[in-house]
């Protein structure tokens, strides 16, 4: 795995020296509306003035998971071209998931392929989609249905940024947190579970620390299995269910944070991995009532189980189109990938998720 990650709050520093280094014939940043105003200027002004990305140029889109489609990706690779971008270029992307997940296509895909960094501004972004090589768009209603594996040149972690996310992004991210925690260790997740991400500062000796631990899960594991063919299948804790909802949410027109999804998609995990493969009922309760506590409850009836298992059915892990498969736990720590559950099995899960948020 050569992708490189800094964790350090001095961006503007790591990344002139990245920009000296690989010296690009032309250099441009991809971020959104958002993002620009509180961000951008922040993290180059150090190296803006007189510095090689003084005349760096910015393309900056709508924010939100609605625009990352196949027709902003052509936006893009128009201002690419206008641009004059060639094979030797680097692109920057700097925001969330969104602007990783997109820019990382966009760049994997123009002309076969230039450079880029990702820099992402959301714990969302730190801790999963700018680390690992996944890039992609959503496409036909499904999440992530078009993309390629490639990683970046590398992506640098800064936890300043996190100070001002809202009350919702904080969340957001540490629900793959809490993720990465219960693949790695007991003692991981309660550790996890006692972080007040709410109401903490992000002071640097506290949450570099954190957030280098829990992308150094995902790094052991993408490392052993770049493309997912086997191992890597344990980052999908909490996703087959929680993409589901994800997709229900926003077809039904109320879309819902990724983070969220996945959060309520860990608990219907921890249900069927307790039915199914032992794990402590301690464990799931643990982590029901934590997530009822942070995240709330998303409302589901029996009637929608149908739509969601189809949402399931259309899952990229998946080996055939009859089978769903999970990334099941039997222990915090030890996860088991390619779990081949029936929609009655799935449904009987629904309806534990259910009852353990009293809908």
């Amino acid at each position: 795995m050569s992708q490189k990650i800094f964790f350090t709050n001095n961006v503007g520093k790591i990344l002139e020296q990245l920009h000296d280094k690989l010296a690009p014939s032309k250099t441009m940043i991809l971020t959104d509306n958002n993002v620009d105003e509180q961000y951008v200027t922040p993290i180059l002004s150090p190296v803006l003035v007189g510095g090689p990305l003084e005349d760096i140029d910015i393309m900056s889109i709508k924010p939100g998971e609605e625009h990352k489609n196949i027709d902003e990706v052509k936006n893009v690779w128009k201002f690419f071209e206008e641009y004059g971008m060639t094979r030797s270029s680097l692109l920057i992307n700097i925001g969330g998931g969104v602007i990783t997940d997109m820019g990382g296509f966009a760049a994997s895909c123009f002309k076969r392929g230039i450079r880029f960094i990702n820099v992402p501004t959301t714990i969302l972004g730190a801790v999963d989609a700018a680390v690992g090589g996944k890039t992609g768009v959503d496409f036909n209603g499904f999440k992530n249905e078009i993309g390629v594996f490639n990683e970046a040149e590398a992506v640098i972690i800064s936890s300043w940024v996190f100070e001002s996310l809202p009350h919702q992004e904080r969340l957001s991210g540490f629900a793959e947190m809490m993720k990465h925690a219960m693949l790695s260790s007991a003692e991981d997740f309660d550790e996890i579970l006692k972080i007040n991400v709410i109401d903490n500062d992000f002071y640097e000796g506290v949450w570099l620390p954190l957030l280098e631990k829990s992308v150094g899960v995902k790094r052991r594991i993408v490392k052993a299995d770049p493309t997912e063919k086997g191992l890597r299948k344990a980052l999908n804790l909490g996703h087959t269910a929680g993409h589901a909802f994800e997709s229900f949410a926003l077809k039904g027109g109320n879309p819902i944070p990724h983070g969220y999804a996945v959060a309520w998609g860990l608990v219907v995990a921890a249900v069927l991995s307790n039915v199914h493969r032992g794990l402590p009922s301690s464990i799931l309760y643990r982590l029901a009532s934590f997530v009822k506590e942070k995240y709330g409850v998303f409302h589901i009836t029996c009637d929608d189980y149908p739509e969601l298992l189809e949402f399931m059915h259309h899952d990229k892990k998946n080996l055939t189109a009859d089978a769903v498969r999970f990334t099941l736990l039997s222990d915090l720590g030890s996860p088991e990938i390619d779990c081949s559950l029936s929609d009655e099995e799935i449904s009987v899960g629904l309806d534990v998720f259910r009852d353990l948020f009293g809908i």
